[in-house]
């Protein structure tokens, strides 16, 4: 197993890091989280379908630049390590990969190119406000083409134009593709504790809605999550990074007793315990990627340790930024709170860490049962 990224993948992830360091600073994100009116950067999106991300790991004749999974996370990593304020995450690694996966050929010949370039953004709604992420505490119906329920929250909820619910059906849980600016959808913004990646609450009254993928989805939504909590793995890497290396420059800096606070030894300590943190995350990045982009059965395990790695990894960064920029980490003026948003919102996204040890464990446990 080669766990180097080869040069042209490397060149793909600096001409991220480039472009998103000319087009996203850290003011991008800032304008956004300020102006309840923005949803995100539209010119940022528009850019970022140019360049081809949305479209990494879709095919060439889908309208995708046929890149592929190892390409995509590199992306992802740049996303998070910018904090952009565009809907990445929900269109890409989840409405885009449902498509990808459990779509009919009709189904992805009518959204993905559309998805690839952008003109359309997609989302994913499975929770319903209880924090329960499993199947079976789905309430909302499918049932004669038409779907029925509450979902919340919803993150881009309010800006998508494609959502991929997951519903209840006669034969059980279902994934289905609605027009969220058609008729029988009613969408209400909902308080974020991140602004710059807004959530909303979405009802369906009788909404129009078709059927995606296999009549029982139990296993094809646990497959998508599983996918999705690698890419969304690789933004909390690229954050936790970016953050290790602000709080680094800071401290050496910051002068207290006539010296860089950076030589003190009990900051020498939470630097050496959060780089331990994130390059355990990092290690366990680069095998689900590995697992990721070769289709292998280890994705199951390698997404549950990699998901709950890199979310305490990217949390416990911005703790350690606010309390070594002391007094001012606390202040608006100051960027630590950008990110200590961006790691809290990312953390519950697709679950929290501590449901995704629980489903390591239980997938373990059935492993050795087997």
């Amino acid at each position: 197993m080669n766990l180097e990224f080869s040069d042209d993948q490397k060149f793909v992830q600096k001409t991220a890091r480039d472009f998103l360091a000319e087009r996203s600073g850290l003011d991008a994100c800032r304008r956004v989280l300020e102006s309840p009116e923005v949803a995100f950067d539209a010119e940022l999106w528009k850019g970022v379908a140019e360049m081809g991300w949305l479209g990494a790991a879709v095919p060439e004749d889908l309208g995708g630049a046929g890149l592929g999974y190892l390409e995509l996370v590199l992306i992802a990593e740049e996303i998070g390590r910018a904090l952009a304020p565009i809907p990445f995450g929900p269109s890409v690694y989840l409405a885009t990969e449902a498509l990808l996966h459990f779509g009919s050929a009709d189904q992805k010949r009518r959204f993905l190119p559309r998805l690839a370039s952008g003109d359309l953004v997609g989302t994913f709604a499975l929770a319903e406000g209880t924090g329960d992420l499993a199947t079976s505490a789905v309430q909302t119906r499918f049932e004669n083409g038409r779907l029925r329920g509450e979902k919340l929250p919803v993150l881009d909820g309010g800006s998508a134009g494609l959502g991929v619910v997951v519903a209840r059906a006669a034969g059980g849980p279902v994934l289905t593709l609605v027009d969220l600016a058609g008729p029988g959808v009613t969408r209400t913004p909902l308080q974020s504790f991140d602004p710059s990646r807004p959530q909303s609450r979405l009802a369906f009254d009788g909404a129009p809605a078709e059927a995606l993928g296999p009549a029982d989805a139990t296993d094809a939504i646990r497959r998508l999550l599983d996918r999705a909590a690698v890419m969304a793995g690789f933004e909390q890497l690229g954050g936790a990074t970016r953050v290790l290396e602000m709080t680094r420059d800071y401290a050496l800096g910051r002068y207290a007793f006539g010296r860089p606070i950076a030589s003190f030894q009990v900051i020498k300590h939470r630097f050496a315990d959060l780089y331990a943190a994130i390059e355990l995350a990092r290690s366990n990045g680069y095998y689900a990627a590995w697992a990721l982009s070769s289709g292998s059965d280890e994705l199951e395990l390698a997404a549950c340790a990699f998901r709950a790695a890199a979310s305490d990894a990217f949390e416990l960064a911005t703790r350690e930024m606010i309390q070594i920029y002391g007094g001012v980490g606390f202040t608006w003026e100051y960027d630590c709170h950008l990110f200590y948003r961006r790691a809290k919102l990312l953390a519950a996204w697709l679950g929290t860490p501590s449901a995704w040890r629980e489903m390591l464990i239980e997938r373990l446990e059935a492993r050795e049962a087997a």
